[in-house]
Order: structure tokens, then C-alpha cells, then sequence
């Protein structure tokens, strides 16, 4: 089995992780309802998109 030679220092074991933190998802704001929504999805609180009404409002 492999076993490290030496112990990773925590500068490298940072580094090293530097790059796994999240990033919060994009916004745009609907034009219909103006409420923010993810970009190319349907719009969660009037049911549009791309001005085409998707779900019905009993649905929501």
C-alpha cells in the first residue's frame, strides 16, 4: 500500500483546496414578474419563459 514519505505541509494542503469551494448559482431577473430566477429555466413564481406561459398558475 502507498504511504506518503513526508507529512503534506498545511500551506500545500491549502493550496490544494483552494479550488473546491462553491460558487452561488448566476441570477437574471424574470421580465414578466421581475422576481430573480436561474438563467434557461422557468420562472418558479409566475410559471414563464422566454414570454411563454409553461405551468399553469393553479400549479403554482
Amino acid at each position: 500500500m502507498a504511504v506518503p514519505k513526508k507529512k503534506t505541509s498545511k500551506s500545500k494542503r491549502d493550496m490544494r483546496r483552494a479550488h473546491d469551494a462553491l460558487s452561488a448559482p448566476g441570477l437574471s431577473v424574470c421580465p414578466q414578474c421581475k422576481e430573480p430566477k436561474q438563467p434557461h429555466r422557468v420562472c418558479p413564481s409566475c410559471g414563464t419563459y422566454k414570454g411563454r406561459e409553461i405551468l399553469p398558475a393553479e400549479e403554482l
